[in-house]
């Protein structure tokens, strides 16, 4: 059920109040139009039925009501609901809302990014676009588990370690190290800063799934390297002898750098860096976050310009590295930085969207009005406010004039005022500008402002991703605390659910069995020639081969083991390739022919599960009481 759930949370969480009533709980409401939209989402692939329309209205129906349930308990005034519902907010809101105000609020950004480095450890969970919903599903499920897990205080790098599908996540066990601006995708850029040191993200969704970081650390900005390298590639698919090689030719090249060889001559001659070595190894100008962390490591602790470090290891091979400058990070906002950081966020991603356009749509939308007098009388109270002298007197104008007007808002001559007091040290708004394009470019920022903070009455989207994104907050909130906690915590019910229900917890045909998981059958071949003299040391014979092999050990039914037509005692199985390449096979260390009752800690999760599942219709049961359904069948009847 817990699956129904949170599919439903990631499909069907708007709400509409347009259309005809189909169904009611309580005093409240689903449209017929709300209940297609949320159909559609999540039956891509099923025909329009009688019988699929009426299953899925009973599902609908069970998630309004939790949610309501939640919104009466004022769960959404909770203070992690508000923040995560205003995080969320800022990271999207730029999609909807760019201007010239919004690039120099990201210039100024980008800026106050450049002076730290933070660094980021993340859990992910692969979900892309085109993926099927069930796997969306499945993968939204997990990472909600990885959630749970940190809420009840797990160690962050253990539940990476159990729960991310980072292909790297055992080699750098969730660390991506330290990152600056423009390191990251900036909607990820704004999720990393705005989180706390020692805190991790809400879940947060990208084109390829779903990740929570987690900010470990910040430090003043390192800065930028130009560097130059030496790269000696491992072959393909080394061997340790082939590394070892790599590194005796790599450090007769470092013998040679010391004893006064040209670093550049030798970098043309062997490097394997073929976007480098014809520069004499020159890298481009980088920062923090470019490269693997080793590289940088040793790249920064380079002293001065013409240092050379001893030869390292990644998982390209070994790099030998000449510094040939530091630049630092400009600590002040002179124009040269400003501009420098302008052009970058002019050439990144996050400035896409015409401002111009949007500015005109904006001005329409919102009902602006403007009562801007003619003449300069303005501009002349502006300098003399501005200057501290007397303001001029016009029967009609003066500072608590208004000259912008929004629904619910007015923008006044004294509001002008001050926003020009608060540019006026700021050279790159000012730029020459004209009193008339200040006051033109204030109401752009005026407009801009406005609408962002209203954002969800102009753009229905934007509401439905806010709706949806409190929605499933408050059910996950409250089906942690009246189901999964509960659940979890209740040992006495869980133990009378099993005694009451034994009979569902059966082992079939089984065994206690290693399984190994290959990421290709050359190494699994390999694993299994140096397994067969004898089994006891598996684990270190795995861990020789990094990340080529996966091991896990315990009680499986027969029919889970691969090549199960082959299971006796102390014997390895036939291997089994799968269509992604990988191969799999299993030692069986003793084999049970018969089905057997599992015991409370062999079924402990399935009973945990079923265990959650009547404690939520019991919960359903009790909601229905408070908020009576009624469904208007002939509504229903004119979704065919």
């Amino acid at each position: 059920m817990k699956n129904v759930v949170l599919s439903i949370f990631l499909l069907t969480c708007s709400k509409s109040f347009f259309g005809q009533t189909l169904a009611r709980y309580g005093d409240h409401r689903i449209s017929r139009d709300e209940f297609l939209k949320a159909y559609r989402k999540n039956n891509t692939k099923t025909k329009a039925t009688e019988k699929s329309y009426r299953e899925y209205l009973e599902l609908y129906i069970r998630y309004r009501l939790k949610v309501q349930a939640a919104y009466d308990s004022k769960m959404d005034t909770l203070p992690g609901q508000v923040t995560e519902l205003e995080n969320f907010r800022s990271q999207i809101a730029d999609q909807y809302s760019n201007d010239e105000t919004s690039l120099n609020r990201m210039v100024e950004e980008a800026f106050l990014r450049s002076q730290k480095d933070i660094r980021i450890s993340y859990i992910f969970v692969l979900a892309p676009k085109t993926a099927k919903p069930a796997d969306t599903l499945k993968a939204w499920h997990k990472i909600n588990e990885a959630l749970t897990a940190l809420k009840k205080n797990k160690n962050f790098e253990e539940t990476a370690l159990a729960y991310s599908e980072d292909p790297f996540i055992k080699t750098n066990r969730g660390d991506i190290g330290f990152i600056t601006v423009f390191g990251l995708p900036y909607s990820i850029e704004n999720l990393a800063y705005r989180t706390p040191v020692g805190r991790y993200s809400p879940i947060f969704r990208t084109g390829d799934g779903y990740i929570i970081l987690k900010k470990t650390a910040e430090r003043p900005a390192e800065g930028r390297l130009r560097v130059a390298q030496i790269l000696l590639i491992f072959p393909y698919q080394a061997n340790d002898a082939e590394k070892a090689d790599t590194r005796r030719r790599a450090d007769s090249l470092y013998k040679a750098i010391r004893s006064g060889s040209d670093f550049g001559a030798l970098a043309r001659k062997f490097s394997g860096d073929n976007l480098s070595y014809q520069l004499d190894g020159v890298l481009p100008e980088f920062g923090i976050g470019k490269y693997e962390s080793e590289f940088e490591q040793t790249a920064f602790a380079l002293k001065k310009d013409g240092d050379v470090c001893q030869p390292f290891a990644t998982s390209f091979g070994y790099h030998i590295l000449k510094r040939i400058a530091k630049i630092p990070i400009s600590a002040s906002r002179d124009k040269k930085t400003m501009d420098a950081l302008k052009d970058r966020v002019q050439a990144d991603p996050r400035i896409e969207v015409s401002k111009k356009e949007l500015l005109q749509t904006i001005l329409k939308e919102t009902g602006f009005k403007q009562n801007v007098p003619s003449g300069d009388r303005l501009f002349v109270i502006t300098d003399s406010m501005l200057l501290g002298k007397k303001e001029p007197r016009y029967p009609d104008l003066n500072s608590h004039s208004v000259l912008f007007r929004f629904p619910g808002k007015t923008i006044t001559v004294a509001d002008w005022v001050s926003y020009r007091k608060t540019i006026s040290h700021v050279p790159s708004i000012l730029n020459g500008k004209t009193n008339p394009e200040l006051l033109d470019q204030y109401r752009q920022t005026v407009a801009f402002d406005y609408y962002k903070a209203h954002l969800e009455n102009y753009n229905k989207t934007f509401a439905y991703q806010i709706n949806e994104f409190r929605d499933g907050n408050l059910l996950f909130e409250i089906m942690q605390k009246n189901v999964w906690e509960k659940a979890a915590a209740d040992t006495a019910g869980l133990l009378n659910y099993y005694s009451s229900h034994s009979r569902n917890y059966r082992w079939n045909s089984s065994a206690d069995a290693i399984m190994f998981n290959a990421g290709n059958r050359a190494a699994a071949e390999k694993l299994l020639k140096d397994l067969e003299p004898g089994i006891e040391n598996w684990h270190s014979q795995v861990d020789s081969l990094g990340n080529q092999v996966q091991a896990d050990s315990g009680r499986f039914e027969i029919k889970q083991l691969p090549g199960n037509e082959n299971v006796d005692d102390h014997h390895f199985t036939s291997m089994v390739s799968n269509n992604d390449k990988t191969v799999q096979f299993a030692y069986i260390i003793r084999k049970y022919p018969n089905p057997e009752h599992r015991t409370f800690e062999d079924a402990r999760g399935m009973v945990i599960n079923d265990y959650q599942n009547e404690l939520e219709n019991k919960w359903i049961a009790e909601l229905e009481k408070k908020y009576p359904v009624r469904v208007d069948e002939r509504v229903f009847g004119t979704l065919k």
